[in-house]
């Protein structure tokens, strides 16, 4: 599972063979990956059964501890056990996840169980009521696109660190990041409400987030 990761962080979900993660991960069979995973989908669904215990693990506890009761504190407590797998030993979640996103698929990710999937519910939830100035389907939108782009800045910083280049000092980095996330969200919105009634928001092609 972490040899595919970081192969389909560096080369994209399409970009890889089952076979080339099996070499990657040193094993002589070079279908021992289809056998054990069966395809290309499966393996990915388990990069996410391996990461997303802790991950929620660690929502759960700055949730105890931030009680979190406004917009900056539940996006807090929801992103930064995203960007903190990024500071992990060789790690390549977050550049894995980008390349997801950037597929336009959420099918693999929506195809999970309800106990991987429901922090991720809970957060739009939670938010959505910070946010009853933002019409849907623009908050939708919004919220999918803030999250996103958490994503994809923790990946940059994962990647930069991997081939060694300098970074912010990671609690610099996340605040600064939650600042923007925070504003983002929060900004007033300049269109008018008639222009989407009657839009559904799950009719929009969004980018899932972990």
């Amino acid at each position: 599972m972490l040899a595919a990761e970081r192969l389909f962080a560096a080369h994209g979900l399409e970009g890889v063979s089952l076979r080339q993660v099996s070499t990657a991960a040193g094993n002589g069979n070079n279908s021992a990956v289809q056998y054990h995973f069966g395809s290309r989908d499966r393996l990915i669904q388990a990069i996410f059964e391996y990461r997303l215990p802790d991950l929620n693990e660690r929502r759960r506890v700055l949730a105890a501890r931030l009680r979190p009761n406004d917009l900056r504190s539940w996006v807090e407590c929801h992103i930064v056990p995203v960007l903190e797998q990024g500071e992990q030993q060789g790690s390549h979640y977050l550049g894995f996840v980008a390349k997801l996103q950037q597929t336009g698929r959420r099918d693999v990710f929506d195809q999970m169980s309800d106990e991987f999937r429901q922090p991720t519910r809970t957060f739009r939830e939670a938010i959505a009521e910070h946010l009853a100035h933002i019409p849907e389907p623009l908050r939708s939108h919004r919220v999918a696109q803030a999250m996103a782009f958490a994503v994809h800045a923790g990946s940059q910083r994962e990647r930069a660190q991997l081939d060694g280049g300098h970074v912010l000092p990671f609690d610099l980095h996340v605040q600064d990041l939650i600042d923007g996330l925070v504003g983002f969200l929060s900004a007033p919105t300049s269109v008018p409400p008639s222009t989407s009634e009657g839009f559904d928001p799950t009719a929009l092609a969004l980018p899932f987030h972990p």
